[in-house]
C-alpha cells in the first residue's frame, strides 16, 4: 500500500503540480480513501475539470495492484461509469444477476449497480 501511496503521488504531481494527496483508510479491512484536493496551484473548479483525468491515473494505479476502485460504500454513481474498464464482464454480469435477484421490480435505488 505504501508503494501504491507513493507512486500515484509522483504519478500525480509530475501531471498536475501542486495538487493535495488527501489519504486515510480503515486499518481493520486494508481499505484506503485516495483523495485529490486543490492544493494552492488549482482552484475547486479547476480541479473539477481535471477530474477525469485525475481518476484515469488513480483508478490506472489501483488495477495495476489488484485493488478495487470502490469499497465498503459500493461504486456509486460517480464511478458506475468506470466499472466497464477495470471489472470483467463475468464480474459485472454477476453484480446485475445480484441486483436483480434482491429487486426484480427495480425498486430500491432504482439506476444503480448494487
Amino acid at each position: 500500500m505504501a508503494d501504491f501511496v507513493e507512486r500515484t503521488n509522483a504519478m500525480l504531481q509530475e501531471r498536475f503540480p501542486g495538487v493535495e494527496h488527501v489519504i486515510f483508510g480503515h486499518l481493520g479491512d486494508g481499505n484506503l480513501h485516495y483523495n485529490v484536493a486543490p492544493g494552492t496551484a488549482y482552484t475547486e473548479e479547476e480541479l473539477l475539470e481535471l477530474q477525469p483525468q485525475i481518476h484515469h491515473v488513480v483508478h490506472d494505479r489501483v488495477h495495476a495492484y489488484q485493488g478495487s476502485i470502490s469499497a465498503e460504500h459500493g461504486v456509486g454513481q460517480l464511478k458506475r461509469d468506470y466499472l466497464p474498464h477495470y471489472k470483467d464482464p463475468v464480474e459485472l454480469a454477476l453484480m446485475r444477476r445480484i441486483k436483480q435477484a434482491l429487486d426484480p421490480d427495480g425498486l430500491m435505488n432504482p439506476g444503480k449497480v448494487l
